[in-house]
């Protein structure tokens, strides 16, 4: 995809001149990301009360919803998502989810990576902010697509995208999760 504005987010696609994380910061298994547990006693209190409830992502422009998950379990565990190939002909994505957290966080924020065959495609950065102890709250992104010329086919796609997705409070890390994503056939 290309960048992307939200209400609350935005993502921009990863350029040379782009200001990257220290390459140890990101660590590789077999050239693709890994998930990484907190390293502090206060990233782990936040990731212990931290639950993502749902995730959904729809067409930004028709609101039509592509798909939705519910069942999002242990950040730390590696995931698989399967969502319809033809999400791929959105010109603009919105992603929703609903996070609950124990915790406070002074500034949510999360950066993720996105990974073809084992290559760095894209980074995305996305800002929450303040998060209230004991809350349940929403955030929606939206994620523009790559120009129609500039797409990949669905096929080429599946099973070879990788999400590495690094939650933070401020410059704390919590923890950085890591998702396969596959095109369906609809």
């Amino acid at each position: 995809g290309g960048g992307a504005v939200g209400p609350l987010s935005h993502a921009r696609p990863r350029s040379p001149s782009a200001s990257m994380p220290e390459e140890d910061e990101w660590v590789l298994d077999d050239g693709v990301p890994t998930t990484i547990a907190p390293q502090s006693h206060r990233a782990h209190a936040i990731l212990a009360g931290f639950k993502i409830n749902w995730m959904s992502m729809c067409d930004a422009e028709t609101g039509s919803k592509y798909w939705q998950e519910e069942e999002w379990g242990d950040l730390m565990a590696e995931r698989e998502i399967h969502i319809p190939a033809s999400i791929l002909r959105c010109r603009a994505v919105a992603r929703e989810f609903q996070f609950s957290s124990v915790e406070s966080m002074d500034d949510l924020r999360i950066e993720q990576r996105i990974f073809f065959q084992e290559n760095c495609m894209e980074e995305w950065r996305f800002h929450f902010g303040f998060v209230i102890p004991n809350s349940t709250n929403t955030w929606q992104q939206t994620i523009e697509a790559a120009a129609e010329d500039k797409m990949l086919p669905a096929a080429l796609l599946n099973g070879n995208v990788v999400v590495q997705t690094a939650f933070y409070d401020g410059d704390l890390l919590v923890c950085k999760s890591k998702l396969r994503v596959w095109y369906d056939k609809a």
